[in-house]
């Protein structure tokens, strides 16, 4: 799985008029599965971003977490992580993972992430989504689970 990570003020997703998520401080994360991907990615990306220690301490050092500050988590699908433009000018989505399967994983990001306590909100999977947000820094971090080593 792949994952962009900001470190928000406030960020929302709207599907059409409707807002689907909103938050406050914390994070948002646009979230792709792999076709290579299992629960086991699911697994390691929820611990790793829900630890992040990517808020400020008292000193402004980057020392807390999400769980540390009382933030919340925006989770956005966003399959175009997986996007190869390295050949030509419009990009491969060959390594996204096929939506059905896509979905399951996504879901189960989502109760993994609200099992550990943190408020989780949503965007819609496989809609045309706006995704409005404040980046707090800016802090934005790539993960991929792939690249655990």
């Amino acid at each position: 799985m792949r994952a962009v990570v900001q470190r928000v003020s406030r960020a929302e997703v709207r599907v059409g008029d409707e807002v689907t998520g909103r938050i406050g401080a914390g994070l948002l994360a646009l979230v792709a599965a792999g076709d290579d991907d299992s629960v086991d990615d699911v697994a390691y990306m929820v611990d790793k971003i829900v630890g992040l220690r990517i808020f400020p301490d008292d000193a402004g050092n980057m020392n807390r977490s999400l769980v540390d500050i009382g933030g919340a988590l925006l989770i956005v699908s966003q399959f175009t992580l997986f996007g190869d433009a390295r050949k030509g000018r419009r990009p491969s989505f060959i390594k996204a993972m096929a939506p059905e399967p896509a979905e399951e994983l996504y879901d189960r990001f989502v109760a993994a992430a609200r099992a550990t306590g943190v408020p989780v909100e949503t965007g819609r999977f496989r809609a045309m989504m706006q995704v409005e947000l404040v980046n707090d820094g800016p802090v934005t971090l790539l993960i991929d689970s792939k690249r655990q080593f």
